[in-house]
């Protein structure tokens, strides 16, 4: 079986692009945040929780209607946890059957919150990416057309950099992206001879 890499990093960190770097050298990478998405659009037991929680405006025409449910979670930290309550349990049986089906030496596995929940004592190794949070601040709105204040919302839910360090076995800095894919090729070597 395959060692599982767990990748992570806050809001605007640019942990999306690493992965993606990873997957152009051959790593299997396993995006939570677009299982998760996957398995509240598609599994009828989950489907079933969401709307138990939510009530029927959770779902437009069959689809999760996410601007709803993040206007509440974001607002709601309780509502927050009993929505991970329901999506945790089935991205973690996903992730499992995944990663059976792999054959590469590693694997990673990009959690948005895999400090905050645990989720570091199920893998082998952890990377964090930083970057300094008027970079990450910066990142979102242009990516998600969003305020500044929406975004230290979100970022109100996730641990600080300085919270994630101490439980990271590698940490890569991300403001100049050039550098950071050099940091990300001499990882890639070093996970490989695990």
């Amino acid at each position: 079986m395959p060692k599982i890499i767990g990748l992570t990093g806050g809001i605007g960190s640019g942990k999306s692009r690493v992965v993606a770097l990873f997957n152009t050298l051959g790593v299997p990478c396993y995006i939570a945040d677009v299982e998760a998405k996957r398995l509240m659009n598609n599994q009828p037991e989950v489907k079933a929780a969401i709307v138990d929680l939510f009530g029927e405006q959770a779902y437009v025409e069959g689809d999760l209607n996410r601007s709803y449910l993040s206007q509440i979670v974001f607002a709601n930290p309780e509502k927050l946890k009993a929505l991970n309550a329901i999506v945790h349990p089935a991205v973690a049986k996903d992730f499992s059957v995944w990663v059976e089906q792999q054959k590469a030496p590693f694997v990673i596995k990009e959690v948005a919150i895999l400090f905050e929940t645990g989720g570091y004592k199920n893998v082998d190794k952890t990377v964090l990416i930083t970057a300094p949070e008027t970079i990450r601040i910066e990142r979102v709105m242009l990516r998600d057309g969003v305020t500044a204040e929406e975004v230290k919302a979100r970022m109100r839910n996730q641990w600080t950099d300085a919270q994630r360090e101490p439980l990271a076995d590698f940490v890569i800095d991300n403001i100049n992206w050039e550098e950071t894919a050099e940091e990300v090729k001499k990882l890639y070597h070093t996970l490989s001879s695990l």
